[in-house]
């Protein structure tokens, strides 16, 4: 056969020849030959499925092995190769490759259907649910297809192993019950094609919550991926502790769904920062980071992004937005249940974090230019000592400073108002827009006009507008006038 020339290992002819002759192993001999050969086999599923993963869609596979389907569907309907663990969680892992996410044609539709049928016969058997001769004889007895009897069957697998996982792990005398790792991740490789079935969902919920006591990750980094997958595409809904758990235990899932948020975010024209809450809200990454792993996972991120973008203003925004949902949702935790700022920010002057934490709404606006006279004092001093001068550390305290935007803000809007002290005030604006220069220079630069202030200008504007809906802030007439400008810059900008 062709696909024998190109992977001359994998034996495939040879495989179904003897998956022909076992047939379903119900002679002696049959049943002596593959027990003969499980070791064997054993191998070449494994073969099979280091070629599979690297291989797209099952159209793909088909063109490779064209009898692949034959093979996979005899081996998975023998009741002495599923009997053996490793040979019925490598059969599920060489299905799962077969599987397409998103079919594009009939091909593909057929072969989901297919895949999904074997599944639930491999969840059926071995382990799960001990193997009846009759089985087919007793299916059409009770009136049931095939089809009908195993998708009730996975309903009821699913239930039994929800319950399973989510009982009680400690017995009578105090000792420890787990299910063993290798069930919990069999169990997930067997989720990853069924991901978006509405009956799985418990289940996921389960795994996702479950880590049994072992060191290592227990559930396959394929079914974690598919999730993370599923979830930002809206394919399925789990409850905010999942997807929490899911990025915890899974980097690459977190790192994929805040690049998603941002690439959401930068393709809306920031007309109204409501709409740009309400993106980040529904992403779950603010309500998530009140873990502060997660946070700072983030947080880097968009201190990256933020780098690569030469410091826009649409991305300043964002991150400024992301920060005061961050502090929301912190501000709604269980205090049981709150971490120390230290663990979100952990290398930074925690006086000056916690001036900054403080909510403008949390204090009176008669209040506001002292606070910001106290935040500007902490920050020059921070600046000048000769001990963190380094460039990494000014970039870190600016960004810090960048990432609860709504003091600058003020600071803009009090020195508008002619403040009492606006040296201050200046100092703290000029240091935001002109942090690598020295403190004489940083002034100058204030007084001095630069090439292009209107984004500057219109995020600013932006971020008022959405603070006074926000808390309530600024009389009719202000808000009007804003909204005035607001639209003549719309068409500017």
């Amino acid at each position: 056969m062709a696909q024998d020339t190109t992977v001359p290992k994998l034996n495939f002819e040879y495989w179904l020849d003897k998956a022909v002759e076992w047939g379903q192993a119900t002679t002696l001999k049959s049943q002596k030959d593959v027990c003969l050969h499980l070791p064997q086999l054993q191998e070449f599923l494994h073969q099979l499925y280091e070629t599979l993963k690297d291989v797209q869609g099952s159209v793909a596979a088909i063109q490779q092995f064209p009898l692949i389907g034959q093979l996979l569907g005899r081996l998975c309907w023998n009741p002495f190769v599923i009997g053996y663990d490793e040979s019925q969680k490598a059969l599920m892992w060489c299905l799962c490759c077969l599987y397409s996410s998103e079919p594009q044609n009939p091909v593909e539709v057929k072969a989901n259907s297919w895949i999904h049928s074997l599944l639930c016969h491999l969840l059926s058997s071995s382990e799960w649910e001990s193997n009846e001769a009759e089985t087919n004889l007793f299916i059409s007895t009770l009136g049931y297809t095939s089809a009908d009897y195993y998708g009730h069957l996975v309903k009821n697998m699913i239930f039994s192993l929800v319950t399973e996982l989510r009982e009680n792990p400690f017995n009578g005398l105090n000792i420890q019950r787990s299910v063993p790792a290798s069930r919990v991740n069999a169990v997930s490789i067997c989720c990853v094609p069924l991901i978006t079935l509405p009956d799985l969902t418990p289940l996921l919920e389960t795994l996702l919550l479950y880590h049994g006591g072992s060191p290592k990750e227990i559930l396959c980094p394929e079914f974690l991926e598919a999730v993370n997958e599923a979830f930002l595409k809206k394919k399925i809904s789990l409850p905010d502790s999942a997807v929490c758990s899911l990025w915890l235990r899974h980097s690459l899932s977190l790192e994929k769904a805040t690049l998603h948020l941002l690439d959401q975010l930068v393709s809306i024209q920031l007309n109204s920062l409501e709409e740009v809450a309400c993106v980040i809200k529904d992403s779950l990454l603010p309500q998530a980071a009140s873990h502060p792993a997660i946070f700072r996972v983030v947080n880097e991120i968009f201190k990256n992004a933020l780098l690569e973008t030469d410091g826009a203003s649409e991305v300043m925004t964002i991150i400024q937005v992301f920060t005061q949902l961050f502090l929301e949702a912190r501000q709604n935790q269980n205090e049981q249940h709150k971490f120390p700022l230290k663990a979100y920010f952990p290398c930074h002057h925690q006086p000056l974090v916690r001036a900054l934490l403080r909510r403008p709404s949390e204090l009176p606006t008669t209040s506001w230019s002292q606070h910001l006279k106290n935040i500007s004092d902490m920050l020059k001093a921070l600046v000048e000592d000769t001990n963190v001068s380094s460039l990494t550390d000014l970039f870190e305290t600016w960004y810090l400073v960048t990432c609860f935007g709504e003091w600058l803000d003020i600071a803009a809007e009090q020195l508008l108002k002619a403040a009492v002290q606006p040296d201050a005030l200046l100092w703290l604006l000029a240091f935001f827009y002109c942090p690598q220069n020295e403190n004489q220079q940083r002034t100058q630069a204030m007084i001095t006009e630069t090439t292009d202030t209107s984004k500057e200008v219109y995020s600013l504007l932006l971020r008022t507008a959405y603070r006074f809906k926000h808390h309530g802030e600024g009389n009719q007439k202000t808000v009007k006038l804003l909204n005035e400008l607001l639209q003549k810059f719309t068409l500017k900008v």
